[in-house]
């Protein structure tokens, strides 16, 4: 009796072992080094288009204006229109690291700085017509010259004076603002607007009126 009854055990315990080994649930073992298992840093870069540095943007006279558009379908026609790519300094200073005073700049960075304009404007007694313009500058130090030029759709800044439409000259103001990114916006004026041009902390008005 005593044997049976040892052996009976016995085989009691060898059943739940063998149930408990089938119902373990096994768990699928990750390779950490399987690229799949997420997305790698070149899986994540922008394949159709580069991100550029000195992203392009543009400012319109009134500020805003496709906004303004969309909400007052009856509101002016916008006068106005600056596109520009906007460099950044990145620890640099602005001057003999990124200009050079007496040297052709085009206002920005990547395609030539273009001013659109939609009406006839008046700047500095000069009557300019509607249309497209580039428009770049000969920075000094307390003042700019700002060139209105023919040559528009292009790349970087190729100075042609045959192509210059007009030129100003503009005091250059020092002031107590550190710009990290070149900047151009209109600013609303008794006669029509300023297109203001900032960086670091240098800003340039050029006048025009409509």
């Amino acid at each position: 009796m005593r044997i049976s009854s040892v052996l009976f055990v016995c085989l009691l315990l060898l059943s739940c072992s063998d149930k408990k080994k089938e119902n373990k649930v096994t768990t699928p073992v990750v390779n950490k080094e399987d690229s799949s298992a997420k997305p790698t840093p070149e899986k994540s870069i922008n394949s159709y288009s580069p991100i550029d540095i000195s992203p392009m943007d543009m400012s319109y006279f009134p500020a805003d204006y496709p906004k303004l558009k969309m909400s007052t379908p009856s509101i002016k026609p916008a006068m106005a229109r600056v596109v520009y790519s906007r460099p950044h300094l990145q620890g640099r200073q602005l001057f003999n690291d990124v200009l050079k005073y007496g040297e052709a700049w085009r206002l920005g960075a990547n395609e030539a700085t273009e001013l659109d304009l939609y009406t006839d404007a008046t700047i500095q007694g000069k009557k300019i017509k509607e249309g497209r313009y580039i428009l770049y500058c000969i920075p000094d130090r307390d003042k700019w010259t700002i060139v209105l030029n023919s040559n528009i759709d292009s790349w970087g800044l190729h100075p042609n004076s045959l192509k210059d439409i007009a030129q100003f000259t503009v005091p250059a103001a020092m002031t107590s603002n550190a710009i990290e990114y070149f900047t151009m916006i209109f600013q609303p004026t008794a006669t029509g607007a300023d297109l203001l041009m900032a960086w670091d902390n240098v800003e340039v008005r050029l006048p025009l009126s409509f």
